[in-house]
């Protein structure tokens, strides 16, 4: 029997539908580069201005991508938008909302020549009410500025250069529009968020719900959870307020024997189907209709072990960079899903998502298909009040957009000190690493969070150890000793910096090597490139890939994740090519990655 969830596949907001259809405004806009920022003061915005709307972009792609069909890689700091859309005005008690899943990097929106919107932050969405701007039925004039720097140190860019070219480790720009544009009408009084936390040990899942705006009559909301045609849970709770925070009672979790037909884990990533209502209380009638869904699961850890549904399970996880050689960090709904097959196909239970804050159309298939994710803040580059502004509004965003996925199993804030050059010298820098571990366990305090994921660790649920050697042995010998539980590393300098900074002390956090192998084939001679060690041939890549995973898989350790899952621009260590190939024979591949632990 169909279930509501499998209607989400290419809804840009998997976890909160409404029935009305949703309109795409992808495709083709006219376009302009505003090198000389004149845009604002020659009024770019209003409708009648339409001359300097030469080119065209296929939105949502990059403008540096291939796919967009402009393939610019020059700086172009600011991005103009245009396009007309064809609505009539909302009848009374209706709104016209335009949603952007994301704009990097800062974003003001017109229609008709009206501001409608703005918003900062680039891997994060927003949301305009369009429903005031609309003065008339038929086509409607809509305009976007995106404004991305490229020299701005203090804006979150994850892996995206700062130079004309790509070097190092660092890729093309994804700047402007990078994710869909969707129209959806929807009522005045409308829910516009919803978490889903499960709390398995308590039999119970703990709905969080906000409303457009306060409320302007008595509300109630009824949640209704289903798995197939059996009935899980079915409750209604009355709303005072713009947000309602409640627990939904699940009795089926309280029998042992029931568990296994509900708990979501990867190797049977079961879903619950959810409907959520809103009704004015005096008279019941429907206000707002919503489905939804989520995972039944627990994540935790002690005495150095990772555990989902409260039992060890070793984290077998590659880098994943979530780029594409035609479009940058932007791809379509097939894209998306054919990465998370792959990635399963090839015997991995989970990606760390790197540098970058993934489309919700991609942790939808995780849910679905089942993959565990751990989710990273994309980094800025220099330390300053501005970086903490900036770092702390898009993470907050980030994580309530994100958190009721049940393939989301940790939050990383920081990666290898970026943005915090000397945590151990500068105690303001050290403060903010900590100040993000408190404020995510403060959002979300049902996973485990990591500070800064790599080495100089403070506050941190997973101590996460990158670790380049490409000796077997010696991940052996650091990492390949019962003591390592008690968190009694052999080497306190396997990366670029110290592993913990002063004061910091094990207290049961599972350890994972979060970063190793990296090596590439031996590149023609002139070509770019960057890997950690070069392999001549097929089998010498096999056979260290088999030896490196095997010393991760034997040792102490409570996971690996292997860099990375496919080769990016230069980065050429992947295990699989830029196209989705693998580099070796796939069975193979799943072989060395599935080995049994000893």
């Amino acid at each position: 029997m169909p279930l509501p969830h499998l209607d989400a596949a290419g809804h840009p907001r998997p976890q909160l539908i409404r029935d009305p259809d949703w309109r795409d405004l992808g495709g083709s806009w006219r376009f302009a580069h505003d090198d000389e920022d004149r845009g604002r003061a020659d009024r770019w915005m209003d409708p009648a201005t339409s001359a300097p709307f030469t080119g065209t972009v296929t939105v949502p792609y990059p403008p540096e991508s291939a796919a967009s069909g402009v393939a610019d890689t020059a700086f172009h700091p600011v991005l103009w938008y245009r396009r007309t859309i064809d609505v009539a005005r909302p009848t009374a008690g209706r709104r016209l909302l335009l949603h952007f899943g994301a704009v990097d990097h800062r974003a003001e929106v017109w229609l008709n020549g009206r501001l409608v919107g703005r918003h900062e932050g680039g891997h994060t969405g927003f949301t305009c009410d369009l429903t005031d701007a609309v003065d008339r039925d038929g086509e409607q004039t809509l305009v976007v500025r995106a404004e991305d720097q490229p020299l701005d140190a203090t804006q979150p860019r994850g892996k995206q250069d700062w130079r004309r070219d790509p070097h190092v480790i660092w890729y093309h720009r994804t700047s402007g529009i990078w994710q869909p544009v969707w129209l959806e009408e929807v009522p005045a009084e409308h829910i516009a968020l919803l978490h889903w936390t499960p709390e398995v040990a308590h039999a119970r899942v703990r709905c969080r719900l906000r409303l457009g705006h306060w409320p302007r009559r008595p509300l109630t909301v009824t949640v209704r959870l289903t798995r197939g045609e059996r009935v899980l849970a079915e409750q209604r709770t009355l709303i005072e307020g713009q947000e309602t925070e409640f627990d939904v009672a699940v009795p089926a979790l309280r029998h042992g024997q029931d568990l296994d037909d509900l708990l979501w884990r990867p190797e049977r990533p079961q879903l619950v189907d959810a409907v959520v209502e809103l009704r004015d209380a005096a008279e019941d009638t429907p206000v707002d209709r919503a489905t939804s869904y989520l995972g039944l699961r627990d994540i935790g850890w002690d005495d150095g072990v990772f555990l989902l549904n409260h039992k060890p399970y070793f984290l077998r996880f590659a880098l994943q960079q979530g780029y594409w050689p035609a479009s940058h960090l932007s791809a379509s709904a097939e894209e998306l899903r054919r990465d998370v097959e792959l990635a399963k196909e090839i015997g991995l239970n989970g990606l760390r998502i790197h540098q970058k804050v993934e489309d919700p159309r991609f942790l939808y298939w995780a849910d679905r298909l089942g993959l565990l994710l751990w989710e990273e803040m994309p980094s800025a580059y220099a330390f300053g009040a501005r970086t903490v502004e900036r770092v702390v509004a898009e993470w907050t965003e980030a994580v309530s957009r994100d958190l009721s996925h049940p393939s989301i199993v940790a939050w990383v804030p920081i990666n290898e000190s970026w943005s915090v050059p000397n945590p151990a010298l500068v105690p303001e820098q050290r403060h903010f690493m900590d100040a993000l571990y408190h404020l995510t366990k403060a959002l979300d305090p049902s996973r485990p969070a990591v500070s800064n994921d790599g080495w100089e660790i403070s506050a941190a649920d997973i101590w996460g150890v990158h670790d380049y050697t490409q000796h077997a042995h010696v991940l052996r010998e650091r990492y390949g000793h019962a003591s390592l539980r008690q968190g009694e590393l052999a080497e306190q300098w396997p990366g670029a910096k110290r592993l913990t900074l002063d004061g910091v002390r094990h207290q049961g956090q599972p350890v994972v090597l979060s970063e190793f192998g990296g090596a590439t084939f031996e590149p023609a001679e002139g070509a770019e490139w960057f890997g950690y060690d070069t392999v001549a041939t097929k089998e010498d890549f096999a056979k260290r890939l088999a030896d490196l995973v095997a010393a991760a898989v034997d040792s102490g350790l409570a996971g690996y994740c292997y860099t990375q899952f496919t080769d990016t621009e230069q980065e050429t260590n992947g295990l699989l090519t830029p196209d989705r190939q693998p580099k070796i024979p796939l069975a193979e591949l799943r072989d060395i990655l599935t080995r049994p632990r000893a």
